[in-house]
């Protein structure tokens, strides 16, 4: 009999949605030390090392049993990974998760993490049985915030002083989208 996996590949009409792998640490270094896409990342450093993306793969691999997963999102087209997405602090009792994102600026504008997330979120309902998906987001963060509101999240208000991040305190919007809410593009 087949293990059913919690995060298994999945597919869209344009992206692949697989787990990380331990030859894409030069793209995961190439993304977390791209200033503009870490702008609004308030918990990590820029990334300086090819160490640092190896534990990042590491780290979000194996996600069978762990509260948290990340998928590359992989261009069907071409296979050029894109960007990053996932699920952090699976809470399966209350069946919550915190959903987070990234993608490389060559990639912004084209529609592509409204899917990768859209599809996402079908999983996480779906087959997670998640009630509840949540997503915190800079103010500032507008390309973000729209993905989010197009999928039908709603803002709920402002987590005051949510990080601190050299030597600053950042507030975040805090959104949420309810199974009941959610309605497929």
């Amino acid at each position: 009999m087949k293990e059913t996996k919690n995060f298994p590949e999945m597919e869209t009409s344009r992206l692949r949605l697989r787990e990380l792998r331990l030859n894409d640490a030069h793209f995961i270094l190439n993304l977390y030390s791209d200033e503009n896409v870490c702008k609004f990342l308030y918990d990590e450093e820029l990334y300086t090392n090819i160490d640092e993306a190896n534990n990042y793969i590491e780290w979000n691999t194996y996600c069978e049993n762990k509260n948290h997963n990340r998928w590359g999102i992989i261009r069907k087209a071409d296979g050029v990974i894109m960007g990053t997405l996932g699920f952090h602090l699976w809470d399966r009792y209350n069946h919550i998760a915190e959903i987070g994102y990234d993608l490389a600026e060559e990639f912004w504008g084209e529609g592509y993490m409204s899917e990768a997330v859209e599809k996402s979120l079908e999983h996480g309902f779906d087959f997670l049985r998640l009630n509840r998906i949540q997503a915190y987001v800079a103010p500032e963060n507008h390309s973000s915030i729209r993905v989010l509101e197009k999928l039908g999240f709603k803002k709920e208000g402002i987590y005051r002083d949510k990080h601190f991040f050299r030597g600053e305190y950042y507030d975040l919007y805090c959104y949420s989208l309810l199974k009941r809410e959610w309605k497929r593009l």
